[in-house]
């Protein structure tokens, strides 16, 4: 039986070699798991929803993560909330996982009453010594970055967040997410750890293989190629494909749109990057065709050709495109089960069978995430064989996961393992 004698986590950091994957314990033991749900997803910040998720008052939706329980609100003057799911009293959750509508905050347990601005304002049998303003509900750091939500259960939220709130907010302007709706959802379960779920996000290095819809409008020249290996016409290609690039980066740029990558990542609390992205094909969407999905355009856009604005921090990734955007949430379930949220977004006006296609819309990042949680899958049942031993990524297409290994364990280490 696997990890019958659980070694010290700080033991199993110190295994880790530079431009390897992580040893196989990190991906396996409880102990772990437990650790990497306190540093990871209570002491850094994570993108949890969205704005539109609650676009009117009463709206609510509740978010679980870890034996942590959230709301997402929109109270009566229309401000976001997010608050903590646990009645002042004794503890009773209000409200189960999932979208729902309310008026109030009523514990189901002993009445217990509260403003959707988290005010206690109804104690039954409590006496008139009583102070309610005392036990009002906890509320959550957290922050609408361009209408992406994003907390932080800590006392003491890493402050390096205001480097994504200040590009994000510039960058997602133009798409207004704040007056988007979704118009799908998905969730997919992995069969993996969470960690096996972002490495895997973080190159495509495995994409021409196994994911022929996204390759349609995707580029895998983007995440890296090893020049030596390939012949003099593929060489060319990639060559002419990164001059094409650095045009098109600066052409986008030059008419208002930032676009060149930002990155904060490996000695940084907060990690993400941000590009835009060249689109394969008709270069207008991430769709069966490269075609827009949707004929009415997100926000203030006119264009078609702008790429896709793409984002990842270290439990979501995003792609941002005229017609519509696709937004996926990461949450651990378990040590080897993780929950992998996915949201398509378009203008809030927009109507289905009139100015967009479901499945146009849909199809694929439904095949690419079915594809991705059966990778991730096998990865875990290979981390999980005794024959398993870290193996060194490629240092043309894997860079990101090494470093995003590095700062797992740099965080790690920062928070006393």
């Amino acid at each position: 039986m696997l990890n019958t004698f659980p070694s010290p986590i700080s033991a199993i950091l110190d295994q880790r070699a530079e431009g390897h994957s992580l040893p196989a314990a990190l991906y396996t033991q409880e102990d772990v798991f437990r650790a990497d749900l306190d540093v990871f997803f209570r002491k850094h910040w994570i993108y949890v929803g969205l704005e539109c998720d609650v676009p009117e008052a009463g709206d609510a939706s509740v978010i679980d993560i870890g034996t942590t329980s959230l709301i997402l609100l929109r109270d009566d003057a229309e401000h976001i909330r997010v608050l903590h799911n646990v009645c002042r009293h004794r503890g009773t959750r209000f409200l189960d996982e999932g979208q729902t509508v309310i008026s109030k905050l009523v514990c189901p347990y002993h009445q217990w009453t509260y403003e959707l601005s988290g005010e206690l304002i109804h104690a039954p049998h409590m006496g008139k010594d009583f102070d309610t303003a005392c036990h009002n509900l906890k509320p959550v750091h957290f922050k609408s970055i361009g209408g992406l939500i994003y907390v932080c259960l800590s006392d003491k939220p890493p402050t390096d967040v205001a480097l994504l709130e200040r590009v994000m907010e510039q960058r997602l302007a133009p798409y207004d997410i704040r007056n988007t709706k979704i118009a799908f959802q998905k969730d997919v379960i992995e069969d993996g750890n969470w960690k096996l779920t972002m490495e895997n996000n973080r190159e495509c290095y495995h994409c021409a293989a196994n994911h022929p819809e996204l390759c349609v409008s995707f580029i895998d020249l983007d995440f890296g190629f090893d020049p030596e290996t390939l012949s003099d016409e593929d060489r060319a290609e990639a060559e002419d494909h990164m001059r094409q690039y650095a045009e098109r980066t600066s052409a986008w740029e030059a008419d208002g749109f930032p676009s060149s990558a930002v990155e904060q990542l490996a000695g940084n609390e907060t990690n993400f990057r941000t590009q835009r992205l060249i689109i394969a094909g008709a270069g207008e969407s991430q769709t069966p065709d490269a075609t827009a999905a949707s004929s009415k355009l997100m926000g203030t856009m006119t264009r078609k050709d702008l790429g896709d604005t793409h984002l990842w921090g270290h439990n979501c990734w995003n792609h941002f495109m005229g017609d519509h955007a696709v937004t996926a949430i990461v949450i651990p379930l378990s040590a080897n089960k993780t929950l992998v949220r996915t949201k398509w977004l378009v203008h809030k006006d927009a109507v289905e069978g009139v100015d967009y296609d479901l499945d146009k819309l849909t199809d694929v990042w439904i095949a690419t995430t079915d594809q991705d949680a059966e990778l991730v899958a096998r990865s875990q049942r290979g981390v999980e064989d005794p024959a398993y031993e870290p193996g060194p990524y490629s240092r043309f297409t894997e860079s990101q996961l090494d470093n995003f290994a590095t700062w797992y364990v740099e965080r790690m280490r920062a928070h006393g393992y």
